[in-house]
């Protein structure tokens, strides 16, 4: 039977070890990236998932209303709503998020 050699490398020390590599990859220090900052991204990763699932809602709504139209006026009718409130709906997340990231970097190192 054959011992195999067990490595016993702390995870932590791995990481710190990528993050030095990552440095001197030229990705410099990331100590400016505070708890505030990491919270920031989050909420910003949160309010793009809630988009998505919102419009896609909304497509799924739209796909059953053409598909019980009685006339191709109706989905017409139907087709312009979607697009109408698919490009506010855009505008306004875009809005929303340029707000959010402005927010984020005129804070800076001070959201720690």
């Amino acid at each position: 039977m054959t011992e195999k050699s067990k490595t016993t490398e702390d995870p932590m020390q791995s990481a710190a070890a990528a993050f030095a590599e990552w440095q001197k990859a030229g990705f410099g220090p990331m100590a400016w990236m505070g708890t505030g900052w990491i919270t920031g991204l989050g909420d910003m990763s949160g309010e793009v998932m809630r988009f998505v699932a919102d419009r896609i809602k909304e497509d799924v709504k739209t796909q059953h209303e053409i598909l019980h139209a009685k006339d191709i006026t109706e989905v017409q009718g139907i087709q312009t709503r979607f697009l109408r409130d698919a490009l506010d709906q855009y505008a306004a997340e875009s809005g929303k998020l340029i707000e959010m990231g402005n927010d984020l970097f005129s804070k800076g190192s001070d959201t720690a």
